[in-house]
């Protein structure tokens, strides 16, 4: 048996026609992300062919036999790449809404289809609510950009991680036993619809570090917002005060 073919059953047993490799993505993470989930940009601008070639394979078509499990795995992969691709095609910028239009204009290509991050997130938003703590804005007040490629064989546990990781970030969400109040990341607000399912206040009890948010069981307690921090989620810091400032509120009506 000659060395390729060798080579290229061992391939095909690791990642079965069913699904897409994530491997290369994964390795960009590890470079580049650091344990306070910041990105290193500025490095990662000079090296940008990797990330070309793993949004090339995404913008192929995929496998008709992926499971439900891939397909939102490399969803998540995919919205993430692209949001940190377009930051590395407009680095340095202090925050997403700096660019023109970059969730709603359907400038990217997924299995073979033009799509918009928008429309990315629509999809995922049908398929788990935990997907909010896996899709990161390119910004500071996000969740946690994982250091690792989400996999389909362990999606669940993947996103239950990170959703506890985030929620345990007292940054952007606190639970105060003493007035009863979960203040939470203004991306619960945003998509309260999404949390059917049990209410808002059970996903969080159910996620939030443990004997913190007991006050919210049998749906009493009260839930308010914590400000969303819009600069870019860098490790220059580029940005931190970027929410702050008046030109968040021209860019964020102008852009959306």
């Amino acid at each position: 048996m000659s060395r390729v073919y060798s080579h290229l059953l061992v391939a095909l047993a690791v990642f079965p026609a069913s699904a897409l490799d994530h491997s290369s993505w994964d390795a960009l993470l590890k470079k580049y992300v650091n344990g306070q989930s910041l990105v290193d940009y500025r490095q990662w601008r000079d090296e940008p062919e990797k990330i070309d070639n793993y949004l090339a394979q995404l913008a192929a078509p995929w496998p008709e036999a992926m499971t439900g499990d891939d397909r939102k795995a490399a969803l998540i992969n995919a919205y993430n790449a692209i949001a940190v691709r377009w930051i590395l095609a407009h680095y340095p910028v202090e925050s997403v809404w700096k660019t023109k239009k970059p969730f709603s204009a359907a400038r990217h290509t997924l299995n073979g289809v033009k799509t918009s991050l928008d429309g990315i997130e629509r999809e995922l938003r049908e398929m788990d609510p935990r997907i909010h703590s896996a899709l990161v804005y390119a910004a500071l007040g996000g969740p946690p950009l994982r250091r690792e490629a989400y996999e389909g064989p362990r999606i669940d546990e993947q996103l239950d991680d990170n959703t506890r990781l985030w929620l345990a970030d007292l940054r952007w969400n606190q639970f105060d036993s003493e007035d009863r109040t979960a203040r939470v990341s203004a991306v619960f607000k945003w998509y309260d619809d999404d949390f059917k399912s049990g209410g808002l206040k059970a996903f969080l009890l159910k996620y939030a570090p443990p004997g913190q948010a007991g006050f919210l069981a049998g749906g009493k307690g009260k839930i308010d917002t914590v400000k969303y921090q819009w600069g870019l989620n860098d490790q220059a810091g580029i940005g931190e005060e970027y929410s702050t400032s008046f030109g968040y509120y021209w860019d964020y009506f102008r852009n959306r």
